[in-house]
């Protein structure tokens, strides 16, 4: 065998690598998912999004909550039955206000319990879904966030503000059309918020719940903490269970560069010394 034989071998295996490694990942994942639902007796659902690269070029590609996620969502929903409770992982930075709602809907309308999961965070519409759980199990140090709407790149009660604000004579046609959507956009996640809510709310704290979660009370990105979802009436816990945790490290980060964040990937215990 010739030093060009080599060469070719080595360069099929390098670039049959990503596929076996991702192969893998999916296979410890079903195999995962299969031992928690064991456990819990549940259906397992994970809506994880990550940052992915695009092909060979490299440049970052957001994910966020979509139509996919809702069909899929929806189907594995209906696949189950009403009283087999639903264990919902969510890690994700929101995404569509449609398709958000729908597997909200999804989840406040099953029988069974409906815990969510929050490793890390559950911003915009994710945290809409977390809404409709019956419980939410978050990290200490997790987070959910507002869910006002957002048109284009500006919040809907950003826009208003400005166009209230200002003589009706200086604001151009495009800004008073967007605070008319903006306003309908606002007062169509307040009641959708609400009617999660009251499942375990009545209907004064539910609506007053929503409207400051949905009405631009603070940026869009403002985290909310364990403690802040208590306080404001969220059925939240931080006893979230090692295994869900186990299942987030088989949805790594694509790295294509040096990593910002380096550790021993293993628990760390104080070490008992004797005198």
């Amino acid at each position: 065998m010739g030093v060009m034989d080599l060469l070719w071998i080595f360069l099929m295996i390098t670039a049959m690598q990503p596929v076996l490694h991702r192969r893998y990942l999916e296979a410890m994942r079903i195999r995962k998912i299969a031992q928690v639902e064991k456990k819990r007796e549940s259906r397992v659902i994970l809506l994880v999004h990550r940052q992915e690269t695009m092909g060979f070029l490299g440049f970052p590609l957001m994910r966020y909550i979509d139509i996919n996620d809702s069909e899929e969502v929806l189907r594995a929903v209906q696949m189950t039955d009403d009283d087999v409770p639903l264990d919902l992982v969510l890690h994700t930075p929101g995404g569509l206000v449609l398709a958000a709602l729908q597997i909200a809907r999804a989840v406040r309308n099953h029988k069974g319990k409906v815990t969510v999961f929050v490793p890390h965070y559950a911003m915009s519409g994710g945290t809409l879904i977390a809404l409709a759980a019956d419980e939410i199990v978050m990290c200490r140090h997790s987070v959910l966030g507002p869910i006002d709407p957002q048109l284009g790149q500006m919040p809907a009660a950003s826009i208003i503000k400005v166009a209230e604000q200002k003589p009706l004579a200086e604001v151009d046609d495009h800004t008073l059309i967007m605070a008319d959507i903006g306003r309908k956009a606002i007062r169509q996640v307040e009641a959708a918020a609400a009617a999660l809510l009251s499942r375990h709310m009545d209907e004064d704290a539910s609506r007053t719940l929503a409207a400051k979660l949905a009405s631009g009370t603070w940026t869009h990105d403002y985290p909310i903490s364990p403690e802040e979802a208590k306080v404001m009436g969220l059925l939240v816990s931080t006893d979230i269970p090692n295994e869900v945790l186990e299942l987030m490290t088989l949805y790594p980060q694509p790295v294509r560069q040096q990593r910002g964040v380096e550790y021993l990937p293993f628990p760390r215990q104080r070490e008992l010394r004797h005198r």
